[in-house]
């Protein structure tokens, strides 16, 4: 299993910014998925963002133009940079990471973090 690990979750007005960084390890292929999840309370957990080892993102509509997510291999850390943020981006942000595998087309990855809060206020 790939471990993760989060951090960068604080609490920030409305219109401010927010990087959250996830370290990895344990990847055995150099093909991979990572991305960026979040559960707001008494919702369900929506993706964010994903990246692959080739480097193609997808991003959901609500955070498209606003969040950008990029991989340092070199680093094994993982970032999202949150830009114009809203009082609806307010969940708990997780990380998550698939080995030997592309994004396209993948349901679910299989290991996650704890988590990193993240709280905006208006």
């Amino acid at each position: 299993a790939v471990q993760v690990e989060e951090s960068g979750g604080d609490s920030v007005q409305a219109g401010g910014s927010l990087t959250l960084s996830c370290v990895y390890s344990g990847f055995r292929w150099k093909t991979r998925c990572l991305a960026w999840s979040r559960q707001a309370p008494g919702k369900e957990r929506e993706r964010v963002a994903r990246i692959d080892n080739n480097g193609a993102t997808t991003y959901a509509d609500p955070v498209k133009g606003r969040f950008t997510i990029s991989l340092d291999s070199a680093k094994n850390t993982l970032t999202l940079q949150m830009n114009s943020l809203e009082p609806e981006d307010t969940a708990m942000y997780y990380c998550g990471a698939q080995d030997g595998a592309l994004c396209k087309g993948l349901y679910d990855l299989n290991d996650w973090g704890q988590g990193t809060q993240v709280t905006v206020s208006s």
